[in-house]
């Protein structure tokens, strides 16, 4: 089959990565891509929140699977243009990935599913503010209400910042604190049946020992050795299942992938959010540990044939990815700068560990930085201080000036 993902960043190039080894993908293409999606798909230049124009590339193409990556051409409604021209397209519908688009949204469908999370006040006025921080006391935990590329939450003992960032935001959900590990886990869904995925763990903050601002995500593992072997079935009865039944009663039917960022709190699970698409850095380790091929599942999810597809396979390696991001990130990152060492990782690491690029660009042969996140090394091995060893081995082939990295992922979780 010929399979259009649209997106640019590591998340795409783990898709890519793993639909170049699907032996029934004969064609693979990614719009825009970057400069390491390029060696294993063919570039196409698109406004990914163009619907028409995603849909036109597709068709002109003759893609027969649209992949879309990224949250903000999902909440744009780019899966609802590929699918009325006729192509199969995995990813949510515009009204139906308003369950990462609006955090007020998500918080009605829980309540109406009866799926367990937080406490919350959605405000709009400084009063309605006040009163709700005052409410639940420290810490805050603050979101806006809108996609904020994973940037949009603060969680923090000040009481000063809590409200200068609840102030900055056009709407706010103000939640209580949940207390215990957080877990990331996905689920492929066609509207009806969910096939859950393997659990994995990211690393939010900036800095080690989970210190300095919020992320995109700075690094990931899989498998999680301290969770409850029965997670992945609690999960899947408590959260992920209930949630793809409200939206289908609702009449918004949800297919594609469904991520709940979840708290293993002193009083059970606890859901913090749902996103609408695969999760980065999570994506890497997750894909990296997937032995089931990947076009077809993805198929079967647009096709809404989920319940007659067969169990995932996966194996028993660990991964652990580590992020490789540019000067001044979060803030104001500094692009432009070039990568050297790719190559080295290539030769001497390859398959046990590799680089998958988030935010690069090609110029006259060389490899540049073109984001605040620019690379995930990501690696497998026998357990996860192998994976672990692996991973930062590579990464210290790289040079990137500038650049920034944490230490110690998956470091606490490998027995470190």
């Amino acid at each position: 089959m010929k399979v259009l993902v649209i997106g640019g960043g590591a998340r795409e190039h783990a898709l890519c990565r793993s639909l170049s080894l699907d032996p029934d993908v004969t064609a693979l293409y990614c719009a825009p891509g970057n400069a390491g999606i390029a060696e294993v798909a063919e570039l196409h230049p698109v406004d990914a929140l163009d619907g028409d124009a995603v849909a036109r590339l597709a068709t002109g193409l003759g893609a027969e699977l649209v992949v879309v990556g990224p949250e903000a051409p999902l909440v744009a409604g780019v899966a609802d243009a590929v699918r009325a021209a006729g192509i199969p397209c995995f990813g949510p519908s515009g009204e139906a990935a308003q369950l990462e688009g609006s955090k007020a949204f998500a918080k009605d469908v829980m309540a109406g599913a009866g799926v367990p999370t937080a406490r919350s006040y959605a405000c709009t006025t400084p009063a309605e503010i006040d009163e709700a921080l005052d409410a639940f006391g420290a810490p805050y935990v603050v979101k806006d209400d809108g996609l904020a590329a994973g940037k949009g939450v603060v969680v923090t003992d000040d009481l000063a910042a809590a409200r200068d960032h609840a102030l900055s935001c056009d709407r706010v959900v103000i939640e209580e604190f949940l207390d215990g590990p957080e877990v990331s886990l996905f689920a492929i869904t066609d509207g009806t049946t969910v096939l859950p995925l393997q659990p994995a763990q990211d690393f939010k903050r900036a800095l080690d020992g989970d210190e300095g601002p919020n992320t995109g995500g700075m690094g990931a593992y899989s498998p999680l050795p301290w969770a409850d072997p029965k997670l992945v079935d609690e999960v899947l009865e408590s959260v992920l299942q209930p949630t793809v039944d409200e939206l289908r009663r609702r009449g918004t039917p949800f297919s594609g992938l469904l991520y709940a960022g979840l708290a293993i709190t002193s009083r059970g699970v606890r859901v913090i959010e749902f996103n609408a698409r695969f999760g980065d850095p999570e994506t890497q380790v997750v894909l990296a540990r997937l032995r089931t091929p990947l076009a077809g599942v993805l198929l079967a999810s647009a096709n809404g044939t989920l319940d007659v597809f067969p169990s995932l396979a996966w194996r028993d390696d660990a991964a652990v990815t580590v992020v490789i991001a540019s000067h001044n990130y979060p803030d104001t990152p500094r692009t432009g700068d070039p990568i050297n060492g790719l190559a080295d990782v290539a030769a001497q690491d390859a398959p046990d560990a590799y680089v998958l690029h988030a935010g690069t660009r090609a110029e006259g042969g060389a490899v540049l930085s073109a984001g605040g996140r620019v690379l995930s090394v990501t690696a497998t091995g026998k357990d996860l201080a192998a994976a672990r060893e692996r991973a930062y081995t590579a990464l210290g082939r790289i040079r990137l000036d500038g650049s920034q990295h944490r230490t110690d992922i998956a470091l606490k979780a490998a027995g470190g």
